[in-house]
């Protein structure tokens, strides 16, 4: 039986040691998806932990179906708390009020660390986050994130659009002040 498999049957037995093991293995994970929603690190908190009770409470729907299956069911219900969190602070606005930023070439990422990339992210509009969040990293369709987030498809693609824009931009500048 495969780690993660035994490491959840233990917890639907209620197996505290392996609850914690989990927590242990995975809360860094949690944290860096909940981060990319939601970049307060005091309100990370919050939403980490409403993702363990939700994960803890939930784990008996849980289908084991190869490795990394536990992840990737951690993630979304990380991105639902995170996005739960922003729509009851009202701090998610979807609205049509898109910055104008310039056109600029398509930036080498390369260079860039995956930590620098989350911040960058992180201080994009809170609309334009959790569109470029949900349909880059949960690969959500326009048309489920539109669902989602009670806004026509359209309308996500253009924050996705517009989010990749000023991403890109951040990125341009983040690189010239390296050299």
């Amino acid at each position: 039986m495969e780690a993660e498999q035994l490491l959840v049957s233990k917890i639907k037995e209620g197996d505290r040691a392996a609850m914690r093991t989990l927590y242990d293995r995975y809360s860094g994970y949690v944290m860096a998806v909940a981060l990319r929603y939601v970049p307060d690190r005091d309100d990370v908190q919050d939403v980490v932990q409403d993702s363990f009770v939700k994960i803890f409470s939930s784990i008996g729907r849980f289908e084991y179906r190869g490795d990394g299956a536990l992840k990737a069911w951690m993630a979304r219900i990380v991105a639902n708390q995170a996005l739960d969190f922003l729509y009851k602070r009202r701090a998610l606005d979807t609205s049509r009020n898109i910055p104008d930023v310039p056109d600029e070439p398509e930036p080498d990422i390369g260079g860039v660390s995956d930590e620098v990339l989350m911040e960058l992210i992180g201080k994009l509009p809170p609309g334009y986050r959790v569109v470029l969040n949900l349909f880059v990293f949960e690969q959500m369709s326009h048309k489920e994130i539109a669902k989602r987030l009670g806004i026509k498809e359209n309308s996500s693609a253009s924050q996705y659009f517009h989010a990749k824009k000023m991403l890109g931009k951040m990125i341009n500048d983040y690189i010239k002040r390296q050299q």
